[in-house]
């Protein structure tokens, strides 16, 4: 279960930045997941949750904000979601398009409140 790691890499990131600023208080941290980043949202947030129940982190919420697949296409321009593994384009039918996103995993944002 690698989400765990990842979730330790977060509040790691998380904790890095509050330092930056004594006396703030971090209450959101958001991550933008793609579909195929192989990072399970829900196993994601249990981690999460783990690390930091008990600890001066637990009213710390997590965001997760998901990412679909995006293909564009070089014949007309198009960039559409993947839906159901159809690679083709949806307007002018070419079958060789170019996945664009759907990989991320990053972190997107911290909300944190100056003293």
């Amino acid at each position: 279960m690698h989400e765990l790691g990842i979730a330790n890499s977060v509040l790691e990131a998380v904790q890095t930045e509050a330092a930056r600023h004594p006396g703030a208080v971090v209450r959101k941290v958001a991550v933008t997941v793609g579909e195929l980043a192989g990072v399970d949202p829900e196993s994601l947030a249990f981690s999460f949750e783990a690390l930091t129940t008990g600890t001066e982190w637990q009213h710390l919420i997590l965001e997760i904000q998901t990412r679909p697949r995006m293909h564009r296409c070089p014949a007309c321009g198009l960039d559409f979601r993947v839906v159901d593994y159809q690679f083709a384009c949806p307007e002018c039918g070419a079958s060789k398009t170019e996945c664009t996103g759907g990989d991320e995993l990053e972190l997107a944002y911290l909300e944190m409140e100056e003293p």
